[in-house]
């Protein structure tokens, strides 16, 4: 009982320590300095835990099918490069800046439930989106097919691929293109 006690004891010392350490503001959390190794780890494998347990169960369509492949080649194009890049390219901006820095899909094999787990929903405290509030599944399953298809790619087939994909018709987000360019001439 003693060594019960005890152990609830620097359980609860552990906690308020860690919270007022956390009130201090000392802990830098920008961007430009990394982890301590022990918190990446910890958050690594929390990450991956999480999306393993959640993307278990989810149901994977034909990822084979041609226009589906394209239609994720367009949205790649459009919503993904700046982080994740295109074959070829080596850095961005965007991605120069991020901590931790995003995967390079195409040096990547993904298992597919997983990928469509992290595009759907995003993740916490990265800059990875939640895409499914603006997008719906069979988006979402582009993009996954599209990614698929990314390893080994040159740079001039991903240039024919992005070229000959449709149209985005999701990245206006419900609204419509002239209005908002009729509201921007206005003002």
């Amino acid at each position: 009982m003693r060594t019960l006690i005890s152990t609830l004891v620097v359980i609860v010392v552990m906690a308020v320590l860690g919270y007022a350490y956390a009130c201090s503001g000392y802990y830098n959390i920008g961007a430009d300095v990394p982890h301590w190794p022990l918190t990446y780890r910890f958050l690594t494998m929390t990450r991956d835990r999480s999306i393993e347990h959640h993307a278990q169960s989810i149901s994977v369509p034909n990822l084979d099918d041609p226009a589906l492949i394209l239609k994720g080649a367009g949205q790649y194009a459009a919503m993904c490069t700046g982080c994740h890049l295109a074959p070829g390219t080596h850095d961005s901006e965007l991605r120069s800046g991020l901590y931790p820095k995003p995967p390079v899909l195409g040096e990547e094999q993904l298992d597919p439930r997983e990928a469509f787990w992290i595009i759907k929903h995003g993740i916490k405290l990265t800059a990875m989106p939640a895409w499914g509030a603006t997008h719906d599944d069979d988006t979402i399953w582009s993009i996954v097919a599209f990614v698929r298809k990314l390893h080994g790619m040159t740079p001039a087939q991903y240039k024919d691929i992005v070229a000959k994909a449709p149209p985005d018709e999701d990245m206006d987000m419900g609204h419509d293109q002239h209005d908002m360019h009729d509201d921007m001439k206005s003002h």
